[in-house]
């Protein structure tokens, strides 16, 4: 799609971490991106949506070829109590319900719709390595994750392709799990959490917005799709990897009990475990520029 002319694009999440990356890349490629906001619209380029209202001002989508779904409350930007955790769940399953009832509704749909899912799906895996052909796991995020992706099937009974990028933690300064973790490295304050052994699955930004334009590209793609580097590391790995790239001491370590006083329930899912790899990425001919946690952390220097 992307590659072989000038496409018309909506984005949700647009302002995010990787919303705001993608936007940037398809727009300098000359694509149309029109973003979806969350107020009435003010220019141009926006589309008012509110999906806890389940509405989305449909006359903005006409004669977009793809929508790309990357809005969700932040699983990382507070410590979790009840109330945060139906805002995760609700914010994801609400509004991915409201954007494909949306473009289900279209004359003219988009050919393809790319819900931005999770490896929280799978749950904590330990050391054993899956795919895409791995059943969901058991927990909170990984029953969120399940009710995220069948809220897209109004799009799919439409005929419309949907993929969902089950994306890992995304290595960036600018946001997201690292763009904490840089300044803490940096200051000499790093360290492993925990006992150090979970695995991590991680991808570059760079890589992301590839793998993301792949898939809009890529019509074979439909149905879930990792985005993670093809070898993840444990959490110690990560640690050695930013004091040795970045060249700072990461002698610190922070023990689970003091990540569960800080993060509450979050802190589970910061201690599990999850070695998941892109098969179906590999498969259809992706290549990563930032195949390693070494490359990874210095792309984001």
């Amino acid at each position: 799609m992307t590659r072989s002319g000038i496409a018309r694009i909506a984005v949700t999440g647009s302002t995010g971490l990787i919303g705001t990356a993608l936007v940037r890349s398809l727009r300098a490629d000359g694509h149309e991106v029109v973003r979806l906001v969350r107020r009435p619209a003010r220019a141009g380029d926006e589309v008012e949506w509110d999906p806890r209202r389940g509405y989305v001002d449909t006359a903005g989508l006409v004669g977009c070829d793809a929508v790309v779904h990357l809005a969700g409350a932040g699983v990382g930007e507070r410590r979790w109590n009840e109330a945060y955790k139906r805002e995760i769940r609700d914010s994801r399953v609400l509004g991915t319900a409201a954007i494909a009832e949306a473009v289900a509704s279209l004359d003219t749909p988009p050919k393809v719709l790319l819900c931005g899912t999770a490896l929280g799906y799978y749950g904590d895996t330990g050391a054993r390595a899956v795919d895409e052909t791995a059943p969901a796991g058991e927990g909170f995020l990984p029953s969120v994750c399940v009710e995220w992706e069948d809220a897209a099937a109004a799009a799919e009974e439409a005929g419309i392709r949907v993929a969902y990028a089950r994306t890992g933690l995304v290595v960036a300064r600018e946001g997201g799990a690292w763009g904490r973790l840089f300044p803490l490295f940096r200051a000499g304050l790093g360290g492993r959490l925990g006992s150090g052994e979970q695995y991590w699955s991680f991808i570059s930004l760079h890589d992301e917005v590839a793998a993301l334009r792949h898939v809009l590209d890529t019509e074979s793609l439909a149905g879930p799709v990792n985005l993670t580097a093809p070898d993840p590391v444990t959490n110690r790995e990560v640690t050695s990897a930013m004091s040795r790239v970045l060249r700072r001491p990461a002698l610190l370590h922070v023990p689970a009990p003091a990540l569960r006083i800080a993060l509450g329930d979050f802190a589970s899912d910061v201690l599990g475990s999850q070695r998941v790899l892109p098969s179906r990425l590999l498969e259809s001919g992706f290549r990563f520029a930032f195949p390693t946690i070494d490359t990874a952390i210095a792309s984001a220097t």
